[in-house]
């Protein structure tokens, strides 16, 4: 009998639904061996570490919650040494970029398709980015990863009193933009990242006084801002650096991201080289951490692809 592990977060504002929609709709299943994995009260890494251990040879992984859900399943996915897996993703957050990619409604929908029956899906190899600080990997990142004023903007849903709005499930993406919005005000013109070198494609290029370099390898960021099919190729991504502290550069950005595509270059990878090693924020699919000491980080794509359930259409 196959197994479904459903991982999801007791403690997220949509839970209510994700308990009604999926976890007892796992319930009823035949032929499945359902398991839960509840996101623990610690961080990203510890998850997918608790996770990776608990899967086994063939089990259909399916993250039901928001991109910080779906960045642990992925990871424990990643980091697992189970053979054959496959992953999924239905969104129950406020911008669900990695399940927006995919495209799957519902719970139901992905059984069918690993089940081998008609419907609207499939399953497709996807490559995700993996980015490593120091040479050390730290995580994997299927739709994208920031480095600097971006990464650490998400720490303002942290703040006590944003979480216990944002937990009431009464707030939505509008209030998630306005909080980023008033953040961005008050911090632009703090230094984000030291000078550093960007190596990409046998090139060296020197820059100065930026605020953000950004990989992209899914097709939404932060909801609103396009990227593109990389996901689907083994070696390429888009390569992103941009000084933000000037406010018409924000919105200039901004709209061409939202009415055309992220702007950047495709690469085959980025290695980051810093002047001097310091204090830099990294952040994918929306969750971040804090590196001290950082004098290298290296974008690149996984060496190995991962089967996901998708809308046939993505």
């Amino acid at each position: 009998m196959r197994r479904l592990m459903v991982v999801y977060n007791p403690r997220s504002s949509h839970f209510g639904q994700v308990s009604n929609e999926v976890l007892a709709v796992a319930r009823e299943m035949r032929g499945w061996m359902v398991g839960k994995y509840e996101v623990a009260n610690t961080n990203v890494d510890d998850n997918a570490k608790r996770l990776a251990k608990l899967l086994s040879d063939g089990d259909l992984v399916v993250a039901a919650g928001g991109d910080g859900t779906a960045t642990i399943a992925a990871n424990a996915v990643m980091d697992s040494r189970a053979k054959n897996l496959i992953f999924g993703v239905l969104g129950y957050g406020n911008f669900n970029d990695m399940a927006r990619t995919f495209g799957m409604k519902d719970l139901e929908s992905i059984v069918r398709v690993v089940e081998g029956k008609k419907g609207n899906g499939k399953i497709s190899e996807v490559w995700s980015l993996e980015c490593s600080v120091n040479d050390k990997h730290w995580r994997w990142g299927m739709g994208y990863f920031t480095v600097g004023l971006f990464a650490e903007a998400c720490a303002v849903f942290d703040e006590s009193k944003n979480r216990k709005k944002l937990k009431t499930g009464r707030k939505g993406m509008f209030y998630s933009w306005k909080l980023l919005a008033k953040w961005y005000f008050k911090n632009r013109k703090r230094s984000f990242l030291g000078d550093f070198d960007l190596k990409q494609r046998g090139s060296e290029e020197r820059f100065e006084g930026m605020t953000d370099y950004v990989a992209v390898n899914g097709l939404y960021m932060a909801r609103i801002m396009r990227g593109g099919k990389w996901f689907l190729e083994k070696g390429g991504f888009l390569s992103v650096t941009r000084n933000l502290k000037s406010v018409w550069g924000l919105v200039a950005l901004m709209a061409r991201s939202v009415l055309k595509r992220v702007p950047g270059e495709e690469t085959s990878g980025d290695v980051l080289s810093f002047e001097k090693s310091g204090e830099v924020m990294l952040q994918a699919e929306g969750e971040y951490k804090k590196f001290i000491g950082v004098s290298k980080i290296e974008i690149r794509k996984a060496n190995r692809p991962v089967k996901v359930v998708m809308n046939r259409e993505a």
